[in-house]
């Protein structure tokens, strides 16, 4: 928790002044008792009725002055953990976004969004009463006792006696509670990664008339958090009444014992009410701790959560130093290339060594989990190479900054994907900054201005979110045009025809020779008649090289190649 508080340097002022009206607050609670012990002792018992009035209108003062502190540190504290959340959020979602697809892969798409959100809320919710009980409580308690010594020494006796129970109450509840604070929020992720599930995969769950199955595992999810919060209420609930019991005990104690030393003259009726009141101030300040206690366990657990996530080194970093690529526009050499993903024991890739020029097209084919996708991954850096180097313009990948990296690749992902917004906006999403004369030479390139024409709005038309209001095969051509209104110096299309009919196929392949003519372009693609053109066809199988040539090479060559074309063409087609 306390590595989170680092963050809060920024609201050192608010910070000061929220302990300023704390403490002012806390010393109007702690004189009231007292001026309340004179009007009794001096003012009811003498009859001295000015002196009541003087005494009365001193206490309105301290109580209004109390009155506007507290309101002062709701508006101070609560502002403060509100813009402490915002700033962790972004710190979060910044730290993320340097995240390579194995730091992904590790934490969990569900896990990360209840860290930013659920878990942030938990700690913002504990700084607000951190802030406002860190000066309150102790003061309230040190300035009782003292204030309660004050008005009878041995009657702060009972006192003594009461505090220890509190504490032991206190810290065993909080000790039981903390595991199943933990675990709840791992709880809370596994149901959020399924209810996840569940809404993006709607379409294939009703197709399979699985809604029952997974109503079922939502379920079962719900049922084991809820399970798990009715056991942390449960331990909590217990505190209140615990805390309660003991303040009415410890009441009956100090009148008891207070009205035998009013009898012998030892003390005030006055002395006594106010002793009450600060016995009171101080078990109300013991609960105030205890209410921290009863959220700092959940708190704690999402801070360690957080700090996972904060203090986790992505694998791949920018050099100190990045080199510029500049020797030649989008020349690509893969040297003796293997890759191992985090815990498998096989390589995905082993040994792969090949070259791709500017004006080239290299298209990569293959079985399935033969390597294809993976290989492109290394490109831009999503995943780093363990052995071997992937050279851009004859530097390797590594040396160069993401940045200036990933600018001169136009990658089209094997998932296309859209964001919220309009079809304009998805196009210029590869070029920030391109006119509407550059997106629209994207979509027809792309094969899309058809479809855009025939949509209400035009371009400015709404996508939905995911792009669940277009097909599959205009997805592909909208990922296709924002890679193209880039201009790159290579383009990476992972599998990203395969929703497209062959004529639509044919008439963008032609298209984009006009395009790429001095870019370097890679393709994978599970249909020969993609790559039947290819100036360089790499044929994969099992993570390895087994092939590389024209169409023709590799049909006298390559067995694997062979299989694949006659498996979809006949031998008039493949000749």
């Amino acid at each position: 928790m306390m590595k989170l508080f680092r963050y809060l340097k920024p609201f050192r002022l608010p910070i000061l002044v929220v302990f300023a009206l704390v403490f002012m607050q806390s010393l109007s609670d702690l004189y009231l008792p007292t001026l309340m012990a004179d009007i009794v002792d001096k003012g009811i018992i003498n009859g001295d009725i000015p002196y009541i009035w003087k005494i009365g209108g001193i206490m309105l003062i301290f109580a209004a002055i109390g009155a506007i502190c507290s309101i002062g540190v709701s508006y101070c504290s609560s502002r403060v953990a509100i813009r402490f959340g915002q700033k962790l959020r972004s710190k979060m979602y910044r730290h993320v976004q340097n995240f390579s697809l194995q730091e992904f892969d590790t934490f969990g798409t569900a896990s990360l969004i209840t860290r930013s959100t659920n878990d942030i809320y938990q700690v913002q919710q504990v700084l607000i009463m951190l802030l406002r009980m860190m000066i309150s409580a102790p003061m309230m308690c040190i300035g009782g006792m003292i204030m309660a010594v004050n008005k009878d020494a041995e009657l702060s006796l009972v006192i003594v006696v009461i505090i220890p129970v509190l504490v032991a109450a206190i810290a065993i509840i909080a000790l039981r509670g903390l595991p199943l604070f933990k675990s709840m929020q791992v709880k809370l992720d596994t149901l959020n990664r399924v209810l996840r599930e569940n809404l993006t995969g709607m379409r294939v769950i009703r197709s399979f008339n699985r809604t029952e199955h997974e109503t079922k595992r939502f379920e079962d999810a719900n049922v084991d958090l809820t399970n798990t919060a009715v056991k942390v209420n449960k331990i909590m609930a217990a505190m209140m009444p615990i805390m309660m019991l003991v303040m009415n005990f410890s009441t009956i104690a100090i009148v008891w014992f207070g009205g035998v030393r009013i009898s012998n003259g030892d003390m005030q009726v006055g002395s006594l009410m106010a002793f009450i009141q600060y016995a009171t101030q101080i078990i109300f300040s013991l609960i105030m701790v205890s209410v921290i206690f009863v959220i700092l366990p959940r708190a704690s657990a999402s801070a360690i959560r957080i700090n996972e996530v904060l203090d986790k080194v992505p694998e791949i970093n920018d050099p100190s130093q990045p080199k510029q690529a500049n020797l030649q526009r989008g020349y690509l050499s893969f040297k003796d290339v293997t890759f191992h993903y985090p815990g498998a024991e096989q390589p995905a890739i082993s040994n792969i060594s090949f070259d791709a020029g500017p004006g080239e097209t290299t298209a990569i084919i293959g079985g399935t989990g033969s390597g294809k996708s993976t290989l492109l991954s290394l490109i831009p850096r999503f995943y780093d190479v363990g052995s071997g180097k992937v050279l851009l313009d004859g530097v390797d990948v590594r040396e160069l900054s993401q940045e200036q990296l990933r600018e001169k690749i136009g990658f089209v992902p094997q998932k296309s994907l859209l964001f919220t917004g309009t079809i304009a906006d998805n196009i210029r999403y590869g070029k920030k900054n391109a006119n509407d004369e550059e997106i629209q030479r994207a979509a027809d390139i792309a094969q899309a201005t058809e479809f855009i024409s025939n949509m209400k709005d035009g371009f400015q038309s709404e996508i939905a979110q995911g792009g669940g209001n277009v097909s599959g095969g205009q997805k592909q051509r909208l990922s296709i045009a924002r890679a193209l209104v880039r201009q790159p110096e290579v383009y990476v299309f992972d599998d990203s025809f395969s929703a497209l009919d062959m004529k639509t196929d044919a008439k963008l392949r032609t298209a984009l020779k006009e395009v790429t003519m001095n870019a370097t372009v890679l393709l994978v693609a599970q249909r020969v008649s993609t790559v039947m053109d290819a100036d360089r066809i790499i044929v994969l199988d099992n993570g390895g090289i087994v092939g590389i040539g024209t169409h023709r090479e590799l049909m006298d060559t390559c067995d694997v190649y062979r299989e694949i074309v006659s498996s979809q063409l006949s031998e008039e087609e493949s000749a």
